[in-house]
């Protein structure tokens, strides 16, 4: 694996540049108990840590055995926030059907790809794991969820349920100057299906959402629907990138055709393209 930048400036920030007399103190200490002082390590490299202390388990992933080739990356990520970046990474990944549902990954592998270490890509693959997009396979890695018909099926009653009262209870409460508010919102869907990448398109789709469900003032509202709205927007097993670019633009034009009938108050267009738009996500 290639060292990555944090790696580097991480190990220089160890050494220290003169030893004082603390550390001349230490060092005696040391010499005379044959035991090395543990206390002044603690901020040591993460990676050294778990490897060294952490049993191998379901989580590690440490095999490569028996995984399709990953290609590496047209650009490798920066060290700074590299959590967040590899699980946006992976995310892409997923999305696009470059992760293939059943296939089994491992964080070292995908370290490797990403040039970075195992950890970040553990923390991600776990986080993703939670979302219900891959599952543990003990001493292996991690394996791409398989996603049914039936699944999604349940999933998209799951975000009706909870998205269409909402939405019509907003149309009859909230002023057309705070819809217009987020036209920008609804326009940017368009241009995201309009690139035709899938997990532009679903970023773009659940921040309109998100919008648009925090009229209502329920921070748990929308922290349940969004998590319920990423979980429907893995693809399933077979589909590649899901939806196609066509897909991806008829549904992004319902966000600006309900926000059009909201402004103008049509109480009984909007309750249609409310129903429709949330039985096509079916």
């Amino acid at each position: 694996m290639k060292p990555s930048a944090y790696s580097a400036a991480s190990a220089a920030a160890r050494v220290p540049a003169q030893p004082g007399a603390a550390d001349a103190h230490r060092e005696r200490d040391v010499h005379r108990s044959g035991a090395p002082d543990r206390g002044g390590d603690r901020g040591g490299s993460e990676d050294r840590a778990r490897g060294a202390g952490e049993p191998v388990g379901a989580a590690r992933g440490e095999h490569t055995h028996s995984e399709p080739p990953v290609s590496r990356p047209r650009v490798v990520v920066q060290r700074s926030s590299v959590r967040g970046q590899v699980l946006d990474a992976l995310r892409t990944a997923l999305l696009s059907g470059e992760l293939r549902p059943g296939e089994v990954y491992s964080a070292p592998a995908l370290g490797e790809r990403f040039g970075v270490s195992a950890t970040p890509v553990r923390e991600a693959m776990q986080q993703l794991a939670v979302e219900g997009a891959v599952e543990v396979v003990p001493n292996r890695g991690f394996r791409v969820v398989r996603r049914g018909d039936r699944e999604l099926a349940e999933l998209a009653e799951v975000r009706a349920l909870l998205e269409v009262p909402v939405w019509l209870r907003l149309s009859r409460t909230v002023p057309a100057e705070r819809w217009a508010e987020l036209r920008p919102l609804a326009e940017s869907t368009v241009r995201a299906a309009s690139s035709g990448c899938p997990a532009t398109y679903a970023e773009a789709d659940r921040a309109f959402h998100r919008a648009v469900l925090a009229l209502a003032g329920n921070e748990q509202l929308v922290a349940i629907a969004g998590d319920v709205h990423r979980r429907a927007q893995w693809p399933p097993a077979g589909a590649g990138a899901g939806r196609g670019r066509a897909g991806l633009i008829a549904d992004a034009h319902e966000h600006t055709a309900l926000l059009d009938a909201l402004i103008a108050g049509d109480q009984e267009l909007v309750r249609a393209l409310v129903g429709e738009h949330f039985t096509a996500a079916r």
